[in-house]
């Protein structure tokens, strides 16, 4: 089963859908006119709308075909996007760009709304389904943590799915092409910081102090031993500093000096390594030098894992929408982070990449990148991969 045709009927309506949330782009916790869109929707369809967990998020309730008010066969499935956008300038001069300064959709939440959307309304046209499926619309992607505070807040005891669902576009990956792999398929998602704390003094005279940018240069460069001298060669394993802070002018040698940074891993072994060794190396150097150190290290997402039956079951359903061609069942994993990973540490689950475009053409260039746009054309291929896979896993009469 190619794209479905009745979800083709209704692509001009999902263009402007995705357009009009670019436009408006609220970051985590904030998609409170996002969220009164998608429940708006959601209700003129004549699903069950459910708001407030994690704040702004929604859940729509829709029941198949049977006879007893619960879908017939008590069987259940969740599908997820994310609402959130990013703190990022937006450099794209399309009529849709955003509309709020400093704000905009640069990782494609804007398409996966819109691709879920697309995907209730069809099924609440055909309820061509025996069961229940929970559209989840989860806030606070980014960096925030949405899916945690989702599920901590009783998501799977309130809307108690058997399975999860999850996709993300990926630019760089052909229009249509699927990539999806079992077990670990995205990085645990970790940050940390260094102070590093020396003597300020007169640039111009730097024995009479004890210069903290020296001293945290030199911790930067120790710390990419950890990938390649302390962590096994066979790990896949990132430390990288992304901050460095110190002083204000240019003839002072400041008091202190600021790291900060990531690292990603998909073992919690290697994370306890990593942490161990980041805060060793710092410590040390600047006890080599008479400097002091403050440590802070914070575990944020934990790795994404797809269990093996849902990832087949994810396979086969996008091999009968874009063609088994077109899908790669053990596409390599990606060091990038999704909160996905929560729901799945609850329940079975895959989540699923879905080409946004080939790098120099629509729908190519990277996310989280000022002049990036989710591509329409791909709108009507995730709907109809998530309307497909509720048919699949809820079929009528079993």
């Amino acid at each position: 089963m190619p794209i479905i045709n009745r979800i083709a009927e209704f692509h001009d309506d999902m263009t402007a859908w995705r357009r009009s949330l670019h436009a408006q782009p609220e970051t985590a916790f904030e998609e409170r006119l996002t969220a009164d869109f998608v429940a708006d929707k959601l209700g003129g369809w004549g699903i069950e709308v459910h708001r407030g967990l994690a704040e702004t998020g929604v859940v729509g309730v829709l029941h198949g075909t049977g006879g007893d008010g619960t879908g017939g066969n008590g069987r259940t499935v969740g599908l997820r996007a994310d609402l959130d956008a990013l703190h990022i300038h937006e450099l794209n001069d399309f009529a849709h760009r955003s509309t709020i300064d400093g704000k905009m959709h640069a990782c494609g939440h804007d398409g996966h709304t819109t691709m879920l959307l697309g995907a209730a309304r069809y099924l609440a046209e055909t309820r061509n389904f025996d069961g229940t499926v929970y559209f989840i619309f989860q806030p606070a992607e980014e960096n925030e943590g949405g899916a945690r505070v989702m599920v901590e807040e009783g998501l799977f005891e309130r809307f108690p799915a058997e399975a999860v669902y999850g996709m993300h576009n990926m630019p760089g990956l052909a229009t249509g092409r699927v990539g999806l792999r079992a077990g670990p398929a995205m990085a645990a998602f970790d940050i940390f910081e260094i102070t590093v704390t020396g003597d300020g003094t007169h640039a111009a005279m730097p024995h009479l102090g004890n210069d903290p940018v020296v001293i945290a240069a030199q911790i930067v460069g120790a710390l990419q031993t950890i990938v390649s001298r302390r962590a096994d060669p066979i790990e896949s394993v990132v430390v990288s500093v992304t901050q460095f802070h110190a002083g204000d002018t240019w003839n002072v040698i400041p008091e202190q000096a600021v790291l900060r940074g990531t690292a990603r891993c998909f073992k919690p072994e290697v994370r306890d390594l990593i942490e161990a060794e980041i805060q060793k190396i710092a410590e040390g150097i600047c006890a080599a030098h008479g400097a002091t150190t403050a440590f802070r290290y914070e575990r944020r997402y934990p790795a994404l894992v797809n269990t093996e039956k849902e990832t087949g079951i994810a396979a086969g359903v996008a091999a009968q929408v874009v063609g088994e061609d077109k899908v790669t069942p053990g596409a390599p994993p990606l060091m990038g982070s999704e909160d996905f990973a929560y729901m799945l540490e609850s329940r079975p689950g895959c989540y699923i990449w879905l080409g946004n475009g080939e790098v120099g053409g629509p729908g190519g260039c990277n996310v989280h990148n000022p002049r990036y746009d989710f591509n329409d054309e791909i709108s009507v291929i995730g709907a109809s991969y998530w309307a497909k896979l509720v048919e699949t896993t809820l079929p009528r009469g079993a």
